[in-house]
């Protein structure tokens, strides 16, 4: 593939970055879709050649697509201040302090406010970048951001007294509740099928309650209360 070259371009490849990159193909995504993500047009939105991008990806745009996904998902403590002011912070929380070995920072509340906190920054974060909700769908979470946020689920469902197998099940379920509920808000949000069958009588129950509206953040919380409850109850622990 052959690309021409500007100077004015060249001159603009010096502040090209990894960080750069990823926050301007995610910027292209949020506000023309998936499908509209091009290395050309990535380049074009940042006034670089395209092969400059294949500097910091020289596998392309399945390693750039590995790097958007590790970017929204990467909601644990522990992030650059950038990082932080670009995804939000749902619940206003400051971060924990590092301690003083100079690893992770240190969270001393209880376990459950630690994964209800996980819980809506992950939402957020998602919800923020719902364009790209296929690419984290269909890659497994073979990264480091994935890694920090199972060390935050099973450090804190070993404190609600679970152990083994069931720490592994109940953070699966939390990821899994969490995922879904964002699919189904995009899902409910999205402009409506001109093809969408007619609610009639076939369909009663439906038909009862299709002008029921549920409000989103009160169901997804309503939804989080009960799988963290549901985690303390067999041991008679309160959350």
């Amino acid at each position: 593939m052959t690309y021409s070259t500007t100077p004015g371009r060249v001159r603009n490849n010096a502040g090209l970055s990894t960080e750069r990159i990823v926050t301007e193909a995610l910027r292209i995504i949020d506000g023309q879709g998936l499908s509209r993500l091009t290395m050309r047009r990535l380049g074009d939105s940042m006034s670089v050649e395209a092969m400059a991008i294949y500097h910091h990806f020289p596998l392309g745009k399945e390693q750039l697509f590995d790097a958007i996904v590790e970017h929204i998902t990467d909601v644990a403590p522990g992030r650059t201040a950038e990082e932080s002011a670009d995804t939000g912070d749902a619940d206003g929380d400051t971060e924990p302090a590092p301690d003083d070995s100079g690893g992770q920072p240190v969270d001393d509340r209880p376990w459950d406010e630690r994964l209800r906190s996980w819980a809506h920054d992950y939402r957020a974060a998602l919800l923020r970048h719902a364009g790209a909700l296929s690419l984290i769908i269909n890659r497994r979470p073979d990264t480091a951001s994935a890694l920090r946020s199972q060390e935050i689920h099973y450090a804190a469902f070993e404190e609600a007294g679970l152990s083994g197998e069931e720490i592994v099940q109940a953070a699966a379920l939390l990821d899994a509740y969490v995922t879904g509920a964002v699919i189904q808000q995009v899902r409910l949000e999205s402009v409506p099928s001109p093809q969408a069958p007619v609610v009639d009588g076939r369909y009663p129950h439906v038909a009862a309650l299709q002008g029921t509206v549920l409000d989103a953040d009160a169901r997804f919380e309503a939804g989080l209360n009960a799988i963290l409850a549901s985690v303390a109850a067999p041991a008679g622990r309160s959350t």
